[in-house]
C-alpha cells in the first residue's frame, strides 16, 4: 500500500497526463517539419519539335509585283534658254533619230547668227587687204624701196587680221550652234513617255521638256526587300506575267541589282530583260515576277537552316535565341541562334538549332530560363511554320 494521499495521487497523475499530451505534440510538430513542400504545377507552352531544311532560304521561288519599262530611257531639254512656241509630238507618239519634236522662238538667235555672219565677212575682207599689202611690201622691201620696220608692221597688221578672221569664225560656229539648238531634236528612236512643259512656257537651259523611252531592249522592274537579296543574283531566271496578257509567261533573267537601297522605301530595285520581247509587250505594263530558286541556275546548296515562326525568336539584349525545351526533365534553355533572314511571318535560323530540337513557338518573354513546363501542340497545323 502507498502511503501517498489521494491528493497527491491526483498530481502525479496529472503531470503524467500533461507529459504525454506534450510527447506528442512534438511528435506532430517534427512529422510537419519534415513533409516535403508541394511540387510546382509546370506552365502550358505552345512548342514543337524543327526539322532542318538545307537551303531553305534559297530553295524557294520569290514573287514581287513588277513593271516593264524601256532598259534606256531619258528626258528630251533645251540646251539654251527661250519661249517654247511649238510641240510637234504629243504623248504616246513614236520618234525617230534626227526628228524636230519641239520649237523655241529663234528671232534673237537668228539675228545673232546674222551679226557673227557680217563680222566675219568684215574680217575676210581686212585679211585679204592684209594680204595684199604684206605682199606689195614684201616685193619693195626685196627691193630696199621701203625701211624694215615698214615690213614688220604689214606682217604684224597680217597676222591680226588673220587671228580676227579666226575668232569671227568661231563666233559665227557658236551663233549657229545658238540657232541649231533652239530646235529640239530626237536622239534616239523611241516613244513619247511624258510632257513636261506647255507650249508658251519660257524654259531654262536643261529643263524637261519630253520623257523618251528608247526603242529595243525591254526591262522588267521590281523592287526587293532587303531581306531577300541574299536569294537573287546576276542571270538568275524568272517568269513574268502580265495582267494585259493574261495567260501568257515570259521568260527573263536578272540583269541588274541595284547596290544601295532607296531613301524612300529602302528596298533594292532589281532589272530583269525579257529574253525574247514581243510587240504585244507594252511599257508600263504590270505584273508579277516569279524568280526561280538559285539553285535552279546553279548555285550551291546553302547550309542546312530552319524555318521557324518568327514569334519564337526571342531577343536576349541585341542577340536573338530561342527557347529550347530540355527533354530529360521538360525544363527550358535559352539558346542563342543565328537569323539569316526574316519573312512575314517566319525566320530562317542558320545556326543553333539542332533536328528534333523542341522549342517554344509563342509567348517567348513570359517564360524564364530552367522553368518547368509542358509542351503542348498548335492548335493549328500550320502555326508550327508559320504558316496561316
Amino acid at each position: 500500500m502507498s502511503n501517498l494521499s489521494t491528493d497527491d495521487e491526483e498530481s502525479i497523475r496529472r503531470v503524467r497526463h500533461v507529459g504525454s499530451f506534450g510527447v506528442m505534440a512534438a511528435l506532430v510538430l517534427s512529422a510537419c517539419h519534415g513533409k516535403p513542400p508541394p511540387a510546382a504545377i509546370p506552365a502550358i507552352v505552345v512548342a514543337s519539335p524543327v526539322i532542318a531544311d538545307s537551303g531553305a532560304d534559297i530553295g524557294e521561288a520569290i514573287r514581287y509585283p513588277a513593271e516593264a519599262v524601256a532598259r534606256y530611257s531619258n528626258t528630251a531639254s533645251f540646251r539654251v534658254a527661250g519661249k517654247l512656241i511649238e510641240r510637234k509630238v504629243r504623248l504616246g507618239d513614236s520618234v525617230h533619230k534626227g526628228q524636230v519634236i519641239a520649237l523655241l522662238d529663234a528671232v534673237d538667235a537668228e539675228k545673232q547668227a546674222a551679226s557673227a555672219q557680217a563680222t566675219l565677212d568684215a574680217a575676210e575682207h581686212r585679211l585679204a587687204f592684209a594680204r595684199q599689202q604684206l605682199d606689195r611690201d614684201k616685193a619693195q622691201s626685196a627691193q630696199n624701196l621701203i625701211a624694215t620696220n615698214q615690213l614688220e608692221q604689214t606682217q604684224d597688221a597680217y597676222a591680226a587680221a588673220l587671228a580676227g578672221r579666226e575668232q569671227s569664225a568661231a563666233q559665227l560656229a557658236v551663233a549657229r550652234n545658238t540657232l541649231r539648238y533652239n530646235s529640239l531634236v530626237a536622239d534616239h528612236d523611241g516613244v513619247i513617255t511624258s510632257e513636261n512643259a506647255d507650249t508658251g512656257q519660257v524654259v531654262a537651259v536643261g529643263q524637261a521638256v519630253y520623257g523618251v523611252a528608247w526603242t529595243g531592249d525591254t526591262d522588267v522592274i521590281l523592287d526587293a526587300a532587303a531581306s531577300d537579296l541574299s536569294r537573287i543574283s546576276i542571270g538568275q531566271a524568272a517568269s513574268i506575267t502580265l495582267a494585259a496578257l493574261p495567260g501568257r509567261h515570259f521568260e527573263a533573267r536578272v540583269r541588274e541589282v541595284a547596290p544601295a537601297a532607296d531613301l524612300q522605301s529602302r528596298t533594292y530595285r532589281v532589272k530583269l530583260t525579257l529574253i525574247q520581247a514581243q510587240a504585244d509587250v507594252r511599257l508600263g505594263m504590270t505584273g508579277d515576277a516569279l524568280l526561280s530558286p538559285m539553285g535552279a541556275v546553279g548555285a550551291a546548296a546553302g547550309p542546312r537552316t530552319f524555318k521557324i515562326p518568327a514569334t519564337a525568336i526571342f531577343h536576349h539584349g541585341s542577340a536573338p535565341a530561342v527557347w529550347v525545351i530540355r527533354s530529360k526533365d521538360s525544363t527550358l534553355e535559352l539558346r542563342p541562334v543565328t537569323v539569316r533572314s526574316y519573312g512575314e511571318r517566319t525566320a530562317i535560323v542558320a545556326d543553333g538549332l539542332r533536328d528534333g530540337d523542341n522549342i517554344v513557338l509563342a509567348g517567348v518573354h513570359t517564360v524564364f530560363a530552367g522553368e518547368h513546363v509542358k509542351p503542348v501542340k498548335p492548335l493549328f497545323a500550320g502555326d508550327s511554320d508559320g504558316r496561316r
